[in-house]
């Protein structure tokens, strides 16, 4: 009885007749999408732009004469003047900006005029003074340089075969000169300046910049040896004593490393052909604070403004 009611209610949807409703009829499906979401095609045409025009001018090759050469920059004074802040600021005393703090506050005089007005010019023949302390034109450079071998340390030598200025020729326009000087077989760090006052200080014993020597020795250096130079002993020139020393190799002894703030001439050769050593190779590895770090034998590089101010300070 079930089942014909059953085959009775499928035959009621099929003819329309009470049920459920009947199945809606219509096209197959497309596949497009139908309703609000259905793109618009636009009958228009769509708008047609011209092509940008990019205009090449074509290739001249300059000739070597029309080929403009840059100038260095002039830091004497020419016959127009210099600017005071930029005339202290060449001298190396400080930067443009603190040079016209300090022209305010009446620290600097010209030719014995204290001056307060910026913009003033300096003139060839002027005399410039910072706090009473005369100024010179001229920048300061720091450059410091790892000197190979064979190289003597000296500015003018005609007996010379190879001077260390030949290794800074065309660092800069300034006329620096070496701070000290390393023997010619002797390599390392050596700084250039044209800063006396600096230089002086960094020269003077009495500073006692730190120096710090590797060496190389023709045979070990005995315990006992290695303590006569940390106490110190005479030389025909006066006492000596390294401010440290050890062994940098324990094993074969032959590498030293020295400490030492003297500067007399050739005083590290001295100290150990004095007990009976023969160096082999000496390097200068440290020199006022500053170390060989990523300066390649025979390069230069210029001091940082930190650098500059450390050396300064101490």
């Amino acid at each position: 009885m079930n089942r014909q009611n059953n085959r009775s209610g499928s035959s009621a949807r099929n003819t329309g007749k009470p049920g459920r409703p009947p199945k809606k009829t219509g096209p197959a499906p497309t596949g497009k999408r139908v309703g609000k979401s259905r793109p618009v095609v636009k009958e228009e045409p769509k708008k047609e732009f011209a092509p940008r025009k990019w205009e090449k001018k074509p290739f001249v090759r300059k000739t070597q004469a029309e080929k403009t050469v840059k100038q260095p920059k002039d830091r004497t004074l020419s016959s127009e003047g210099m600017r005071l802040n930029r005339y202290i600021a060449n001298s190396g005393v400080c930067s443009r900006r603190e040079a016209d703090t300090y022209i305010t506050a009446g620290v600097v005089t010209i030719n014995g005029k204290v001056i307060t007005e910026l913009g003033t010019r300096v003139m060839p023949g002027d005399e410039v003074r910072f706090d009473g302390r005369l100024l010179s034109a001229e920048k300061k450079v720091y450059l410091l340089l790892n000197k190979p071998k064979d190289f003597v340390t000296t500015t003018d030598d005609p007996h010379a075969e190879r001077t260390v200025m030949e290794l800074v020729r065309n660092a800069c326009d300034e006329r620096i000169y070496p701070v000290g000087r390393l023997d010619r077989n002797t390599t390392g760090l050596l700084l250039f300046t044209n800063d006396g006052d600096l230089s002086k200080k960094l020269t003077h014993p009495s500073h006692n910049m730190k120096k710090v020597y590797q060496v190389s020795l023709d045979k070990p250096l005995t315990k006992a040896d290695l303590e006569r130079v940390a106490d110190g002993f005479e030389l025909e020139d006066g006492f000596i004593a390294a401010d440290a020393i050890s062994y940098i190799d324990a094993e074969a002894k032959t590498e030293i490393g020295i400490e030492i703030h003297s500067g007399k001439n050739r005083i590290v050769r001295r100290i150990f052909e004095h007990l009976g050593y023969r160096v082999k190779k000496l390097d200068r590895v440290l020199f006022a604070g500053l170390t060989k770090k990523n300066l390649p034998r025979g390069k230069w590089r210029f001091l940082t403004d930190n650098e500059v101010k450390f050396l300064k300070m101490n």
